[in-house]
């Protein structure tokens, strides 16, 4: 196997499977369905988001604090403070889920079943445009779900398709030997934004890679960084001199099997 189809294979490894997307679809469906019934009218949208929509989640084989970001977004006539939903939040969990986990974690509400752990954000939305989630317990701030996302698939549409399995990958470079130093949000960010117009004349996922790490190397221990992209030389040079095994043993120092 060469260092490339390595780095292909471990990407189509850390998706979730086809018994983790039903059990979180099943799951999904059921906590919307029973905020419908808690709440009714009050609750005008339940709003998947983050790394679960964007398809770059890791699976919990993976990464163990993997979370499905479910937006609740609430009608707010009276101009409620976050703390007061983020409460409305905590006592559906605690109704509809009493032997699950449950607690807060600003601005979020996390449920935490056997499979997957959701994270409940309150929210509300002005003349059906912008969304509001929480700042802190008692401020409200705008934002986009949907605007890095389109960034995202352009990106990736641009990219030959490259560009979420890489997201992908260096989140398991940023788990197994960054120790989470760059958050999730973050790292998937600067990826989509810098390499959104710029395109390689190689499509291997080597180099695709490389270029990742080269935008993130300033936003973490960017000796960590060039750690890995010095483990990416050796194996293509490995390669290149007709030893596979060799190649394969250097690559899963900075990106190991799973």
């Amino acid at each position: 196997m060469s260092v490339n189809s390595y780095l292909q294979n471990l990407a189509s490894e850390l998706v979730l499977s086809s018994y983790e997307k039903d059990h979180v679809a099943t799951s999904l469906d059921a906590i919307k369905s029973r905020l419908s019934l808690c709440f009714g009218n009050e609750v005008k949208e339940k709003k998947v988001f983050g790394s679960y929509d964007r398809e770059t989640i890791l699976p919990r084989k993976a990464d163990e604090k993997s979370d499905i970001d479910l937006m609740v977004v609430f009608d707010n006539l009276n101009n409620y403070k976050p703390q007061t939903y983020l409460n409305k939040l905590k006592s559906f969990a605690e109704r509809y889920y009493s032997s699950s986990e449950i607690y807060q974690s600003n601005p979020t509400i996390v449920l935490e079943l056997q499979h997957i752990k959701f994270e409940l954000t309150p929210a509300y939305r002005v003349y059906g445009l912008l969304y509001y989630i929480p700042r802190n317990q008692s401020e409200w701030m705008i934002t986009d779900p949907d605007g890095f996302s389109n960034t995202l698939v352009e990106c990736n549409k641009n990219n030959g398709s490259k560009i979420k399995p890489v997201v992908r990958l260096l989140k398991h470079w940023n788990i197994q030997k960054n120790l989470r130093d760059i958050a999730s949000f973050e790292l998937e960010k600067t990826i989509a934004n810098d390499l959104m117009y710029e395109y390689y004349a190689s499509t291997t996922y080597v180099d695709y890679v490389k270029a990742g790490l080269g935008k993130i190397k300033y936003k973490t221990d960017y000796s960590k960084v060039n750690m890995a992209i010095e483990h990416i030389n050796k194996a293509i040079s490995f390669e290149d001199q007709g030893k596979p095994y060799s190649a394969l043993e250097e690559i899963k120092k900075a990106f190991p099997e799973i």
